[in-house]
Parts: C-alpha cells; sequence; structure tokens
C-alpha cells in the first residue's frame, strides 16, 4: 500500500511529516526532573516554529508556574504543560490520545478552550482518540468507531446524531426489515404487539415505510452520542459473533 501524512509520503518524507505534528498521548512524555521553563524550552529546541508570545499567554492562562519541577505538577497541571507545547509548536495536524482522560470538570474547560481556539485560527487538522463519547460531541465534526481495531462506520457528526433513533411500534405481524430505507441495529419486542428499535441512517419521511407495512410508527426518539455508539457497537458484535 501507500501511506501519505500532510502530503508527505510515509516513510522515506516522514520526518518533514512529523515536523508539522504535534502529539498529546495517553501518558505524559515529560522529563521530571525539568522545570517547566525548562520542558517548554527543550520543547521549542525542535519546533523552528515555535510561537513564543502565545506559549507565555498559555503558560499565565494555564496558571503554570516556570519554575515548578514537572516531577511536583498534578494530573490536570501535566496535560496543560502538554497541550501548550503541542500547540505551540504551531502544528497542521494534532493527534490527541484520551486527551481528558482523568481530568476534573475545570482543568477539561481549560484545555478544550485552548484546543478549540487552536482550530480556529489555524485552520489545523485535530485527531482525537477517545472513550469520553459525549466529550467528542461538544467539538468534532466528523466521527469514526472502532472496535477491536476495525472502522465500523465514519461519518459527520451532525449525521450520527440526526440519524441514530430510536422507534416505538406496534405490529401483529411479523416485520422483514432487510428492504427498509434505514439500517437495523437492534430490536425488543415486549411480549405483546409493541417493539423498540434502534436505527441508523433515519430521516423523517422514512416514516412512510411503516405505514406500507401495516405497521403503527408511535414514537421516533433521539439518541445521544453516547447511546447510539453503544448500540452501534453492540448490534456489529452481534453480527460478527
Amino acid at each position: 500500500g501507500r501511506i501519505t501524512m500532510l502530503g508527505n509520503e510515509s516513510p522515506g518524507a516522514l520526518p518533514a511529516a512529523l515536523a508539522r505534528t504535534g502529539v498529546i498521548p495517553d501518558r505524559p512524555h515529560l522529563h521530571r526532573y525539568l522545570t517547566v521553563s525548562e520542558s517548554m524550552d527543550l520543547h521549542r529546541a525542535f519546533h523552528s516554529g515555535w510561537d513564543a508570545r502565545w506559549a507565555a499567554e498559555l503558560l499565565e492562562q494555564f496558571r503554570l508556574r516556570p519554575g515548578q519541577k514537572v516531577s511536583r505538577l498534578s494530573k490536570g497541571e501535566t496535560a496543560k504543560l502538554m497541550v501548550l507545547q503541542a500547540l505551540c509548536q504551531k502544528p497542521d495536524l494534532l493527534i490527541l490520545d484520551e486527551p481528558m482522560d482523568g481530568l476534573d470538570p475545570v482543568v477539561r474547560r481549560d484545555v478544550l478552550a485552548a484546543l478549540l481556539e487552536y482550530v480556529s485560527t489555524r485552520g489545523a487538522t485535530v485527531l482525537v482518540s477517545s472513550h469520553l463519547v459525549h466529550e467528542l460531541e461538544r467539538f468534532c465534526d466528523w466521527i469514526g468507531v472502532m472496535d477491536r481495531g476495525r472502522l465500523v462506520v465514519e461519518l459527520p457528526m451532525s449525521e450520527f446524531r440526526s440519524g441514530n433513533k430510536r422507534l416505538q411500534i406496534s405490529t401483529t405481524h411479523p416485520i422483514d426489515a432487510v428492504g427498509a430505507p434505514f439500517t437495523l441495529l437492534t430490536h425488543e419486542r415486549d411480549g405483546g404487539s409493541n417493539e423498540s428499535w434502534v436505527v441508523r441512517g433515519w430521516r423523517p419521511e422514512m416514516t412512510d415505510w411503516f405505514a406500507q407495512e401495516g405497521v403503527l410508527l408511535h414514537d421516533v426518539a433521539d439518541l445521544d452520542l453516547e447511546d447510539g455508539f453503544v448500540e452501534l457497537l453492540r448490534a456489529f458484535r452481534t453480527h460478527d459473533a
């Protein structure tokens, strides 16, 4: 196969791509024996595009003390320092691995605000890997769902939110949803004539399909991102079993 990153062939031109890439891993990669200021100086030495003015602003905004040892930083302060260093090298691609995991709400808000400001001013691409699905809903515009290394689905966030629905229906006869205009993820029957369906790819005009099948559609309810994520994975694993 062939791999390109920011227009650069990999692995031949990988250094050129990495020079334009910022990474915030899930585990701290800072030298614990350095101070905050020394850690920033070391990171700056590897990146010619380092924005010293913005680094000073973020240092104050994040309430980090330049003389504080990295080993004495809290988890939230460590996360802020990693974000500061990654952003101030001015990358065109920013890769975040579980950036909000274990952070308190105040720190998450500060980190997210800095990330959103950077994306809006720089126009950079941000790739986020996270299990905190509700956090992604706030700032991602495209989502991909992976299960055990396989990509289950990828689509715009707006489409994922609007297309996942829970339907309440009543029917006196079995329904074959194979030819339905949507994708049936899961369905449950209450023992009588009522069923609950979770579907993907829903649009309002699809109500006509139920009328044609002689089925009463009682309710169409939105699923939040986390519920949609869970139902999608559950259906995928059931089908894959």
